[in-house]
């Protein structure tokens, strides 16, 4: 079937349509409601719109040539509005690469920057020429390459799993595989991730989430330290927001539309797991006024950003620029580009980072009702797509549990990074805080049901998470006081200070094994809390075999063994592993974590907290031990679903008394993190020890019990 736009064409072959020549090319004007470079059945439609701007040309290259061969300006009779649009007939698209020259006035205290030499990338280019090698500057224009999207996806339908029903796995495609030991072929690259794809799934995870896929320069800002070249590696200084990173793939795709990615995808998908990307909507690579214009300047300047009256910056992204997101051509911008994605490669989800600028007015001043946030929650093509927020910004902006639109969006919780970090570690004074958090931070986030979808006290409405990206890995949160970030060549002065971890007793590495040992223990508790909390678990890749990045708590720069994923360790934690396995598992199994059930038939309360005494409800302010069940009546296999966890952050044996199930069962135990004689943290059914009453809780450690019957 043809689609629309192919339809139009078709509908008005060449000997029926009043045609012109420029620059020896047949045209046409093209169709104005489509932006960017189209392949159509007999020629390229290429649209691109301007508001300042005066006039357009339209440049072809010929692959990786600076000169254009052909330079066609769009006459007047081709423009609509502030849109241009024009069929060019007898191209190739194998052959070239196409940018544009806008003309315009200049006035910088204005915020108009038009130059009718600087050459500029489209900015709804589905593929960016150039950048394909990575860590090799191009120290060229951005061309950009048109694209034929003829993946065939199936009759697969989209995932209706809910975000309460996922576990999420943050990763970056290079660190990821990069490292000689991951023993893939194409290391560092969408293809070497999908070589992972059976490691994934043992594991159990069934989200992952990927640091920025979209086109950037991790050349951008490149230097030398110590004779190690230091590269923008993370990905989140945007280049094109519609194409992929080219870099990332294993093999020259030249105008095929992410093949590998779209590739891996699917084959993620045929294994259960989601795709979420980070995408980063708060700033792009054009940096301030001593930044490259090479897209979003040239266009219109003072429409992409938010500028001062003087015409300068606002830098809320901490990055040199900020998006004017909620200016209508920005929003329609965000809104074709996160579509384009959901269509095109069937993304499951985006985590948009500091997204509390995607709520900023177009002075920066914070607003009660964004647009652009109702906008994308409300969009049809969108509707089973999760939005999750980064709910803060580098100007200052702190939104989490307030972040706008929040009945449609979810948030990373950093509340509950904070306190759990905090009271792990033996923070006293973060008890009730963690234990709010472990239950589901309803204090934060309420519960209310909306368009059938359950938003309940935490079910859909945050992530959970101790580590990320942006800070210290699981392993280096307890080998660590302070931050080591030395190789940035930053004098240790980057990256984040309030980090919340405990060396356990020797900074970095150490052969002490009471510390090691201790170290461990930590990395379960922390495990088996997160597993065992209300709200959507996510963690660092490399946190279940103890990945270290030696204490740089901000590795943006490092393309080295800093950042890259050393799978020795996998066979060395081994154990660790296998307890991430079985905590993953466990959540899984116990649907009354992640879900509202009916209450149960025990008849205890659906969520509590308790302290040492399981008849003692309330717990102190500086609780050093607390408990927390979740119950329900689980309906599929017809029982009550009980789960009851302990943590303990004191030094010293505490004993707990546990809840009467008043003849419903009785409590056995699933989790011991600090282990038994024979080494074993972990009790599969069957094997799990029936616990009558009491139970004597090791120091710093977590137990979780489940209820069964008789």
């Amino acid at each position: 079937m043809k689609s629309y736009h192919q339809k139009f064409i078709s509908d008005h072959p060449l000997e029926s349509t009043p045609m012109a020549e420029i620059a020896g090319f047949p045209v046409r004007p093209g169709i104005f409601d489509l932006n960017g470079a189209s392949p159509l059945q007999n020629g390229v439609n290429f649209t691109i719109h301007t508001c300042g701007g005066t006039s357009c040309e339209l440049l072809l290259f010929h692959r990786a040539q600076e000169e254009p061969f052909a330079v066609l300006p769009f006459p007047e009779a081709y423009k609509i509005g502030d849109v241009y649009s024009m069929i060019v007939y007898g191209l190739n698209i194998e052959e070239f690469e196409y940018a544009y020259r806008v003309d315009g006035p200049y006035c910088p205290e204005k915020g108009l920057l038009f130059d009718k030499n600087n050459i500029l990338l489209d900015p709804y280019a589905r593929a960016v020429a150039g950048q394909r090698t990575w860590g090799i500057r191009w120290d060229h224009t951005y061309h950009a390459r048109v694209v034929k999207d003829t993946f065939d996806w199936g009759d697969v339908p989209q995932s209706k799993k809910e975000l309460c029903d996922l576990i999420i796995y943050e990763l970056h495609v290079r660190d990821f595989t990069h490292h000689p030991s991951s023993g893939v072929q194409h290391r560092g690259t969408f293809a070497g991730l999908m070589e992972k794809i059976p490691y994934l799934k043992e594991l159990g995870i069934n989200a992952v989430e990927l640091m920025p896929i979209f086109e950037f320069d991790e050349t951008m800002n490149a230097r030398t330290v110590n004779g190690t070249q230091l590269l923008e590696c993370w990905g989140y200084n945007t280049v094109s927001f519609f194409a992929p990173n080219s870099s990332y793939s294993s093999a020259n795709e030249h105008n095929r539309e992410g093949t590998e990615l779209k590739t891996l995808i699917r084959e993620l998908h045929a294994n259960g797991i989601e795709v979420i990307l980070d995408v980063v909507f708060n700033h792009t690579a054009e940096g301030n006024e001593k930044g490259p214009s090479f897209s979003f300047k040239g266009f219109d300047n003072n429409i992409y950003y938010m500028l001062t009256p003087d015409g300068n910056y606002y830098n809320f992204s901490g990055c040199g620029n900020t998006l004017n997101c909620n200016h209508p051509v920005v929003q329609q911008l965000i809104l074709e580009c996160l579509r384009y994605w959901t269509i095109s490669y069937r993304v499951d989800g985006f985590r948009f980072d500091l997204a509390s600028i995607l709520g900023r007015n177009e002075d920066g001043s914070p607003m009660n009702n964004p647009p652009l946030l109702r906008t994308l929650a409300d969009d049809p093509i969108l509707s089973n797509v999760k939005l999750i927020a980064e709910a803060w910004d580098a100007g200052g902006l702190y939104q989490v549990g307030s972040f706008p639109a929040s009945g449609r969006w979810a948030e990373w919780n950093g509340r509950y990074r904070d306190s759990l970090r905090g009271f792990l570690k033996g923070d006293c004074w973060q008890a009730w805080d963690a234990a709010w958090s472990i239950s589901g931070s309803g204090d934060l986030y309420g519960g209310f049901y909306e368009n059938n979808k359950s938003n309940y006290a935490g079910y859909n409405s945050c992530v959970n998470f101790l580590t990320c990206h942006d800070g210290f890995t699981l392993y280096d949160l307890y080998a660590y006081n302070n931050k080591h970030n030395e190789a940035n060549g930053w004098d240790n002065a980057d990256g984040a200070n309030d980090n919340r971890s405990w060396n356990c007793g020797a900074e970095g590495e150490t052969d002490d094994p009471e510390v090691l040992s201790l170290r461990y223990r930590m990395i379960r508790n922390a495990c088996a809390v997160l597993m065992c909390s209300r709200g959507t678990p996510m963690f660092l890749s490399g946190d279940e075999f103890g990945n270290t990045k030696f204490g740089n708590n901000n590795s943006y720069c490092q393309d080295s063994r800093i950042s890259w994923l050393d799978w020795r360790m996998l066979e060395k934690n081994r154990d660790l592993f296998e307890f991430f396995k079985f905590m993953i598992a466990f959540r899984k199994q116990h649907t009354v974590i992640h879900k509202k059930l009916p209450d149960s038939v025990c008849g205890m309360d659906p969520i509590h907290t308790y302290n040492l005494n399981a008849e003692e409800v309330d717990i102190p302010r500086d609780a050093r031990t607390f408990c927390v069940s979740f119950t329900g009546y689980d309906k599929n296999k017809g029982k009550d679903d009980l789960v009851y966890i302990a943590v303990n952050t004191y030094w010293e044996d505490v004993t707990i008394t546990l809840p009467n199930l008043q003849g419903h069962g009785a409590w056995h135990l699933s989790v011991n993190t600090y282990g038994d004689e024979n080494g074993r943290y972990c009790y599969p059914d069957g094997q799990d020890p029936r616990i009558d009453s009491t139970f004597i809780l090791r120091p710093r450690t977590v137990a979780v019990f489940t209820g069964k019957d008789h």
